[in-house]
C-alpha cells in the first residue's frame, strides 16, 4: 500500500513539474515579447536559464542548498547523537549513509537534499538537538531519510532550481521595466488593441509567475509530507515518537537564520511560520492534520 502511494506521488509530481516548465515558458514568452521582440526567443532563453539552474542543482545540490541555508558538515565526533541516528535510519531504509550537517539556529527543524541517495545529505538545527529525545529525533530523521529513499529530494531540488529561475527572471524583468520601460515601448504594435492586450498579459505574467511557481512548489512539498511521515513510522515502528516530534515542531518559533523562499519547502516544518494571508503559502500541510493521520495508522 505504501509503495503504491509512492508510485502515485511520483506520477502526480511529474505533472506538477510539467506545470513548472509551463510557467517558465510563460514568463519567457512575456520577457521575449517585451524586450527581445520574440516570444519564442524569450522561451528559449528561459529554458536555457532553467536548464542551467536544474543541472547545477542535480550535480551540486547538496553544496548549493547547504550554503543557502548556512549549514556546516559535521563528523561523528562533533555530533555523535545526530550522526548515529542518521546512520541507524539509513541502515533500516537500506540507503547509503547521507552526509550530516548542522544549522546553528535555536528553532527546531531539519531537511534533506541531494539528487539521489548516493549523494544525499541530512541537516538538523541545533534547536532540534536540544529539545528532542532520541525517539523524537529518530522520527524526524526517519522522515528525512524517507524523502531520500522515496527520491523526493530529487524532485524537490529540481523544484527549488526552477522556482529560483522563475523568480530571477521575474526580478530581472521587473528591474528592466522600471529602469528601461521595455524595448517594445516605442513599437507601433502597442498602439493597437491587440498590442495593448499582449503588453498587459506580459506584465501580468511577470508579476504572477513567481506566485504561481511558489504554489506549484508547495503542492509538490505538501503531497509528500504525509507520505514521509508515514514512511518514518514504517522505519521506526514508533508512531508516538513521530507524533511527539511534530507537536514540538508545532510549538516552535520561526527560524532566526534567513531561509531562502525557494528552499523553505525542504524543511520538515515551515521555517517561517508567517501569519495572515501568508498562511496560504505555508510549505507544509498543518501539523494538526499530519498528527491526526498518524494517530489513525
Amino acid at each position: 500500500m505504501l509503495f503504491d502511494q509512492i508510485a502515485s506521488n511520483k506520477r502526480r509530481t511529474w505533472l506538477l513539474l510539467i506545470a513548472f516548465f509551463g510557467l517558465l515558458a510563460l514568463i519567457g514568452a512575456a520577457v521575449g515579447y517585451l524586450w527581445l521582440r520574440s516570444p519564442l526567443g524569450g522561451i528559449i532563453v528561459a529554458f536555457l536559464i532553467g536548464g542551467v539552474y536544474a543541472l547545477v542543482m542535480i550535480f551540486q545540490s547538496t553544496e548549493v542548498v547547504m550554503t543557502m541555508n548556512g549549514a556546516r558538515e559535521v563528523s561523528e565526533q562533533e555530533a555523535p547523537e545526530l550522526y548515529h541516528v542518521v546512520q541507524d535510519m539509513a541502515m533500516v531504509a537500506q540507503i547509503p549513509m547521507p552526509r550530516v550537517y548542522i544549522v546553528d539556529d535555536p528553532s527546531p527543524n531539519a531537511f534533506a537534499t541531494g539528487s539521489k541517495p548516493e549523494n544525499a545529505a541530512v541537516a538538523a538545527t541545533t534547536g532540534i538537538l536540544q529539545i528532542m529525545n532520541r525517539e523524537e529525533l529518530e522520527g524526524v530523521i526517519g522522515h528525512e531519510v524517507s524523502h531520500i529513499r522515496n527520491y523526493d529530494i530529487r524532485i524537490s531540488t529540481i523544484a527549488v532550481a526552477l522556482a529560483s529561475a522563475i523568480t530571477m527572471l521575474s526580478s530581472v524583468a521587473g528591474r528592466m521595466m522600471w529602469f528601461g520601460g521595455g524595448r517594445r515601448s516605442n513599437n507601433r504594435d502597442n498602439d493597437s488593441g491587440l498590442g495593448i492586450i499582449l503588453l498587459l498579459l506580459s506584465l501580468l505574467a511577470i508579476i504572477l509567475a513567481p506566485i504561481a511557481a511558489t504554489l506549484v512548489q508547495l503542492a509538490i512539498s505538501r503531497q509528500r509530507e504525509f507520505l514521509a511521515d508515514a514512511s518514518s513510522v514504517e522505519l521506526t515502528r514508533n508512531p508516538q515518537g513521530m507524533i511527539n516530534a511534530l507537536l514540538k515542531l508545532d510549538q516552535s518559533e520561526p527560524m532566526e537564520h534567513h531561509v531562502d523562499d525557494a528552499s523553505a519547502a525542504l524543511y520538515i516544518s515551515d521555517p517561517k511560520k508567517e501569519g495572515g494571508l501568508k498562511k496560504l503559502f505555508y510549505t507544509h500541510p498543518p501539523i494538526s492534520e499530519r498528527v491526526e493521520r498518524l494517530r489513525k495508522m
